[in-house]
């Protein structure tokens, strides 16, 4: 039985890459195989790009997060396509919209947003969204320009009715730690009304640590077949089929070998 973390700020758990590679050593351990490195910035990838860029099952995705709007970088979007041609980038992320917080304005935000969309399209790459208090404009904007690659909605936050709304074009949801909270019943009923096929899991760490390791100041990739856990007895299905399916899913959608 193995899982694929889909989703894992490995330069925030922790910065020295020797204790990095602990953490994903201790991931494996637990049967997490396969993890996606993200950051918020390009200055954080190129860091951790580097430290782990040698590290069988670590794959990575490139991009600007909403809250470096204000500061994206320097010749942002030509770095950002640089980074797609090297070795284990698999996606375009993590970008989307953040209200919640109020980074820059919200015109600014989208047209982060717009072009990192238009980047995933440019390389057939899939691209992993961010959403926060933000899902009305977020369905708007991929409505109109979703990558043929598809989307995947990350932590997933909203409820049954929006992911049924989004079915109709190519979205993945994913689901972080917070899926194991009692009282998380937006999450709950999301997973019992959209396929199986478009599921996916991620620890989103070293935020949103699984119930059963609440006492943890953070999350890790370790953790993850506690959510996987949790997600097999709601939908009522055995653990190795869960993970199996699962596996398919992550590994579709990043277009990897199963």
């Amino acid at each position: 039985m193995q899982f694929f973390d889909t989703h894992a700020h490995i330069g925030l758990i922790y910065d020295d890459p020797i204790e990095q590679l602990r953490v994903i050593q201790k991931a494996k351990q637990a049967g997490v195989t396969r993890i996606v490195s993200i950051n918020n910035s390009l200055h954080d990838f190129e860091i951790v790009y580097n430290s782990l860029k040698a590290v069988a099952g670590i794959y990575h995705a490139v991009g600007v997060a909403p809250s470096e709007v204000v500061n994206p970088g320097k010749d942002w979007a030509a770095k950002i396509e640089a980074a797609l041609k090297l070795p284990n980038v698999v996606a375009v992320g993590e970008t989307g919209l953040d209200y919640f917080k109020q980074f820059g304005d919200k015109r600014s935000q989208i047209e982060l947003f717009i072009t990192q969309l238009e980047i995933a399209q440019k390389y057939n790459l899939p691209v992993i969204i961010h959403n926060r208090d933000a899902g009305k404009d977020v369905f708007d904007v991929l409505s109109e320009r979703i990558p043929d690659a598809g989307a995947i909605l990350h932590c997933y936050s909203e409820n049954a009715e929006y992911a049924k709304k989004c079915l109709g074009m190519n979205v993945y949801f994913s689901f972080a730690g917070n899926l194991t909270y009692r009282n998380a019943r937006n999450l709950h009923e999301t997973v019992l009304n959209i396929p199986l096929d478009r599921i996916l899991l991620e620890t989103e760490s070293p935020f949103m640590v699984p119930a059963e390791y609440r006492e943890r100041k953070r999350s890790m990739p370790a953790y993850l077949p506690s959510t996987a856990r949790f997600l097999a007895e709601m939908l009522e299905m055995d653990l190795e089929e869960l993970s199996s399916q699962l596996w398919k899913n992550s590994c579709k959608v990043f277009r990897l070998p199963e």
